[in-house]
């Protein structure tokens, strides 16, 4: 199945012409200045939320609640030497 838009058909007038064109940039200059809003919001808020955390938390490790959850640490693991003389397979 085929499917085809029809083609738009372009004014002539100048006139028409100039002010489509006007609209065109003034409807992308309001989308540019609502992306740059939504993005100083998002930006702002995050910064403040950020802030927030620290002054709330500060810069103290976390306790832990019992000494059973102690973490460990040294990673544990098996681990392969690998050498250049001969090639891996995997």
């Amino acid at each position: 199945m085929y499917f085809s838009m029809p083609a738009m058909r372009r004014s002539r007038h100048p006139l028409v012409r100039a002010l489509s064109l006007l609209l065109g940039l003034a409807l992308i200059g309001v989308l540019l200045v609502f992306g740059l809003m939504v993005a100083g919001v998002l930006l702002i808020g995050g910064g403040l939320l950020l802030a927030w955390r620290h002054w709330v938390h500060g810069r103290q490790p976390r306790q832990p609640a019992s000494p059973d959850e102690h973490q460990p640490e040294v990673l544990e693991g098996e681990f392969v030497v690998l050498r250049s003389d001969r090639p891996v397979t995997h």
